[in-house]
């Protein structure tokens, strides 16, 4: 049943529920392909349309038990738009700083939001350099088909969304018309990969900070059914951006910190706390990431580590934990973070092994790619597969391998610590124009020009 709650916010209260069990792994590449009828109505954004599609979305709460070597599960909360030194002065975000790991060198990848969305589960954000409805092809894999591959549990939270595995491009506040859920932030339903599988979109559910008793992430903490991979997506007032750095630390401190004793969430958890992009694209695309956790140690609490890191970190560290494959793109290359690196053997490498030096990278601008607004190369590159063998010992998930396989599409990424950029693109995939101003925002569909 959807019911209208007294703020004006939709949510799909009693969900229809299909098997809680992971995509089969015999074959995980192949988990989400086919597309079906309710697709069309899981997009509609119009009320009645909206309401329509939730008196039928399903949703599924899979768990699992997968041990991992640092952390047995792992929660991704991004926040918006905000340069390292500011979010790092917000006294709410300072106080989990005080009781984690303070990552002073970790980087978004580009400009604007979406694709650094898209690359946090991709590997890649394939030349995008706007926040426009697009859909990565199917041929594309993400983080869900490597946890798949070993039948851990995974889910997406996103606040306000309307139903579990809506694609609709953003939902408003029905009372005072702001922003609440976007599309663009969600990144699981970037992807037909995952768009194009009911089960997987049933995984897609939403969160309420005003009505707990609605939120399906309070409901999944209740039933003990949280999965051991999430990534959530505060709203569009929540996360900073259309509000301030201190109402986003004060919604993480209110969503967060019970969580922080209650052993449903806090069991061998890792909560890794960033920002998509910072919020002066002039200059180079530092941002704030913390670590806290109960699986931090204890002697590293209130520390800080100056390694590089960036959004690919996030896919490195996850297939590091579990020992998963990796996707053979910028996720290969990418360093673990520090902690989990001492307990799976990975090697943390410094900038000493790269050329040239760290101040030569901006991360400020994309190259191009299938999703550039600016045209050339839109050729979508092949995973390396020749990093087969690598510096992490973790090899390419066989089914990628069969997809690319013989498919005469170029590569560009490397075993090194870091990605490229607009500024120093791949071979073959450089911008058309490298005059653009890179504080100017791309049209998008959703008439927002700061994302």
């Amino acid at each position: 049943m959807l019911v209208r709650s007294i703020t004006g916010f939709f949510f799909f209260a009693a969900a229809v529920s299909v098997p809680a069990v992971i995509a089969s792994s015999d074959n995980p590449c192949k988990a989400g392909m086919g597309t079906q009828g309710w697709q069309t109505s899981y997009t509609a954004t119009a009320t009645e349309a909206v309401f329509r599609a939730a008196a039928t979305a399903k949703t599924s709460s899979p768990t699992s038990r997968v041990a991992g070597k640092a952390f047995d599960r792992i929660a991704i909360i991004w926040f918006e738009n905000q340069n390292y030194e500011k979010a790092a002065g917000d006294p709410n975000f300072n106080f989990f700083a005080k009781k984690g790991i303070s990552l002073s060198n970790y980087y978004a990848v580009t400009h604007p939001s979406q694709p650094n969305y898209m690359a946090s589960i991709a590997g890649d954000y394939f030349g995008m350099d706007n926040d426009r409805f697009s859909m990565a092809p199917a041929n594309i894999s993400t983080v869900i088909d490597l946890l798949e591959s070993k039948d851990i549990s995974w889910g997406l939270y996103q606040e306000d969304m309307p139903f579990s595995g809506y694609e609709g491009s953003h939902l408003l506040n029905l009372e005072n018309g702001a922003n609440d859920y976007v599309r663009r932030h969600n990144p699981a339903v970037l992807h037909d990969s995952v768009a194009s599988s009911e089960q997987r979109l049933s995984q897609i559910k939403n969160l309420s900070m005003t009505e707990p008793g609605r939120s399906l992430f309070h409901r999944d903490l209740e039933a003990n059914e949280l999965p051991q991979w999430m990534f959530i997506t505060p709203n569009m007032t929540s996360d900073g951006h259309d509000s301030s750095v201190t109402v986003a630390g004060e919604w993480c401190r209110s969503f967060l910190e019970p969580l922080m004793s209650d052993e449903r969430f806090m069991n061998r958890t890792l909560v890794l706390i960033t920002w998509d992009e910072s919020e002066t694209y002039a200059t180079r695309n530092r941002v704030l990431a913390i670590l806290v956790g109960d699986s931090v140690p204890k002697e590293l609490v209130g520390s800080e580590d100056e390694s590089f890191y960036s959004h690919y970190s996030g896919i490195a560290t996850v297939s590091a934990n579990w020992d998963l494959p990796t996707l053979g793109r910028w996720d290969v290359g990418a360093n673990v973070f520090g902690f989990v690196a001492k307990l799976t053997g990975d090697e943390v490498r410094p900038w000493s092994s790269s050329e040239p030096g760290p101040e030569e990278w901006a991360w400020n601008s994309s190259y191009t790619g299938l999703f550039n607004s600016e045209g050339g190369n839109r050729v979508v590159p092949s995973p390396n597969l020749s990093l087969q063998e690598n510096h992490s010992r973790r090899p390419i998930l066989p089914c990628i391998r069969g997809v690319w396989k013989g498919s005469g599409a170029p590569t560009y990424y490397t075993d090194d610590i870091h990605p490229f950029d607009g500024r120093r693109p791949p071979p073959g995939y450089a911008p058309e124009d490298d005059d653009d101003d890179d504080d100017d925002d791309d049209d998008d569909d959703d008439d927002d020009d700061r994302v």
